[in-house]
């Protein structure tokens, strides 16, 4: 199973995210070893660092924390393209700050000023993205390994299973705390599934993160009837009108059935938006509302 075409075409946002976490993690092992990350109860109310806690945030206390995590929000990447950037960063910073109030309730609760009783990584975000996993992405494929059920969306879920347990009571309490965030947002608490952030703010994003290793972006629209090379100076007022019924990409299709979409419906949108799988997918969504 994947999250549609390799690479973060059109997901800015989880590509910047994934950066961020790698060099948060890398750094805080140079300089102080996974020992001094995680958050406890004197952290939090005698004497709090604000340092601790963006570092809670984003970097992960363990290699295999760390591929498991960055892993999972690399798949994770479809619901960007499945709402657009300006709301999945929006569905970020809910996910975050709300599953960090949640924690902080929950070592207030337990009051054990020796222990570090909550792991570092973005656990809140991960967790809170298997609430919408769980509940608009479609199962394409299952299988039987010794009478017992599986589906291609089985693999994701022992990921999480997996990242879940990795740091045992330290690293559930993160998880659930994530769900329940999740869960909120999928409950649109305040209308928030209904925000977003503005367009430039969106679009900061890919001129902030490293350039994608795929296909750039007006890559999906090719100039078929250019294959000769065209002349300076000669016809540059009337350029060949493209064809009106051109044939969307495969991988472009691919995406849109990734989220969930039926295949000659995606198909349908791209050739009503002219391969912008944005507006495609506003069409398809659209579609689904009425």
């Amino acid at each position: 199973m994947n999250g549609g075409p390799s690479g973060f075409n059109n997901a800015p946002v989880t590509k910047t995210f994934v950066i961020a976490s790698s060099i948060f993690t890398i750094f805080s092992g140079i300089k102080g070893g996974p020992d001094k990350l995680g958050l406890s109860y004197q952290d939090i109310f005698r004497n709090p660092r604000l340092w601790k806690l963006i570092l809670s945030v984003f970097a992960f206390s363990s290699t295999p924390e760390m591929m498991f995590g960055l892993c999972l929000l690399y798949y994770f990447r479809v619901f960007e393209r499945q709402i657009g950037s300006s709301k999945y960063l929006v569905f970020i910073l809910f996910s975050v700050i709300v599953s960090l109030l949640f924690e902080v309730f929950a070592v207030a609760l337990l009051k054990d000023p020796s222990a570090n009783l909550l792991t570092s990584g973005p656990y809140g975000l991960i967790f809170a993205s298997f609430v919408p996993f769980y509940f608009d992405i479609p199962v394409s494929t299952q299988f039987h390994v010794y009478s017992v059920h599986f589906s291609d969306k089985s693999f994701i879920y022992l990921a999480g299973v997996q990242l879940l347990l990795s740091s045992w009571k330290r690293s559930i309490l993160p998880g659930i705390c994530g769900i329940l965030a999740g869960s909120l947002y999928r409950l649109n608490l305040f209308g928030i599934r209904k925000a977003k952030f503005p367009e430039f703010t969106a679009s900061f994003f890919p001129r902030l993160s490293w350039p994608s290793m795929g296909s750039p972006r007006g890559a999906t629209t090719r100039n078929v009837t250019g294959s000769a090379p065209s002349h300076a100076g000669r016809h540059r007022t009337s350029p060949a009108p493209m064809a009106p019924s051109t044939e969307p990409p495969q991988d472009a299709i691919a995406t849109l059935v990734s989220m969930g979409f039926d295949r000659s419906s995606a198909r349908q949108a791209l050739v009503q938006s002219r391969n912008d799988i944005n507006i495609a997918t506003n069409i398809l969504l659209e579609a689904l509302s009425h």
